[in-house]
């Protein structure tokens, strides 16, 4: 079978002519049962249609966006129907699931469904730039080290990133006694070795770690030199921090008028505010928490987390409802520290030696300060 074609010559296409040349352009169909007779295979190949069902693909038509790989999830991959559903945890569950030769997925408990839900909360992932959040308040002997130990264990042990936790501590803080020591390095090594921090691995010589997997950097331990560690020191400090951790809790000491405070404040996503049981505790804490409003840190206490320790003396003989009451008309929330013998030593903290109740309100306190992290909070 032949067709003729018009096809342009060099001439023509330079423009300096107007000839056209035809050519004869000859096209053979091959028959397919003439080549079959001639003892040659003929492979048949599939019709790839543009509207079969196989090939259509998001982001192929003109305007649509292609989906980013983030959107390859999970939760949208995995088939978790029948047999590939997660083992489910709780005694029963987990029974009938062995009984049924594991056809039988209940799912989990409902304690373990609300300990996930917890777990999520904690393990909620920011867009950009690392969160500090400081742990203070104005009186001493409120658990506000205990208090700072248990936050940053209960987020370390569930957050996929790096949790550290400072004793930012003026007095000689004991922060870093909570946790088993494996460095005698403190803030001042910090600011000393800041220009030669090159990579997380130096960093992480600097800290001791604990079994869930929180860093712990210590306050000086002379008086003397905890004096000179100042505003300026601190900004050093949280810059090296920012560098290699998501989330930074700083425990800021006893008062709010020292000259590491400012720094703290300034950078704060969050706040924790501890305050004992007792009735000048409770005052003392409310009172800070009228200081920070007084000095343009409004909206950090609304979005503030009080830490009320029910383990500190009194606390049998006052009425804890009235002060939480309190505090909820000031702060976004309130959580119950729960008394725990292994706390009361005041040794270093095993968080699977922790009573459940204690551990529970950790998480609890832990999922609150993760949840109001999300924006800046600011002034």
């Amino acid at each position: 079978m032949a067709r003729r074609s018009k096809v342009e010559t060099p001439a023509e296409q330079d423009g300096t002519t107007d000839a056209t040349e035809e050519f004869s352009i000859e096209e053979e169909t091959v028959d397919p049962a003439s080549l079959e007779a001639e003892g040659n295979t003929v492979v048949t190949l599939p019709v790839i249609r543009s509207d079969d069902e196989l090939y259509r693909r998001r982001g192929t038509n003109k305007g649509d966006i292609p989906e980013p790989s983030a959107m390859l999830t999970e939760d949208r991959l995995l088939n978790t129907s029948g047999r590939n559903r997660a083992v489910p945890e709780g005694f029963w569950q987990y029974l009938i699931y062995l009984i049924s030769l594991r056809f039988i997925n209940v799912g989990d408990s409902r304690s373990v469904r609300a300990r996930k839900a917890l777990e999520a909360r904690i393990a909620t992932q920011y867009d950009h730039g690392t969160r500090f959040v400081p742990i203070l308040t104005r009186k001493g002997g409120v658990g506000k080290t205990t208090v700072t130990t248990l936050l940053g264990m209960a987020m370390a042990a569930v957050r996929d990133d790096r949790v550290i936790a400072i004793d930012a501590n003026p007095d000689r803080g004991t922060l870093a006694e909570r946790v088993p020591k494996s460095t005698g390095a403190t803030v001042r090594d910090v600011v000393k070795y800041a220009a030669s921090i090159a990579g997380f691995t130096d960093f992480a010589e600097l800290v001791s770690k604990d079994k869930t997997r929180l860093h712990v950097l210590a306050s000086d331990t002379d008086p003397l030199l905890s004096e000179a560690f100042d505003e300026n020191d601190y900004n050093v400090v949280a810059d090296q921090a920012a560098r290699f951790y998501s989330v930074v809790l700083t425990d800021c000491g006893t008062g709010v008028v020292h000259s590491v405070m400012k720094p703290t404040l300034e950078r704060a996503d969050g706040l924790v505010v501890v305050s004992g049981g007792s009735i000048d505790e409770a005052r003392l804490a409310s009172e800070t928490l009228t200081w920070l409003e007084a000095n343009g840190y409004t909206k950090l206490v609304k979005n503030c987390v009080v830490a009320l320790n029910t383990a500190t003396p009194g606390t049998n003989v006052v009425k804890l409802d009235e002060i939480e009451n309190h505090f909820l008309s000031r702060v976004r929330q309130v959580v119950r520290i729960p008394y725990d013998p292994y706390l009361a030593a005041g040794s270093i903290v095993d968080w699977s030696r922790l009573g459940r109740h204690t551990r529970d309100a950790a998480r609890e306190l832990a999922a609150l300060v993760a949840e109001g992290m999300g924006e800046r909070t600011g002034s």
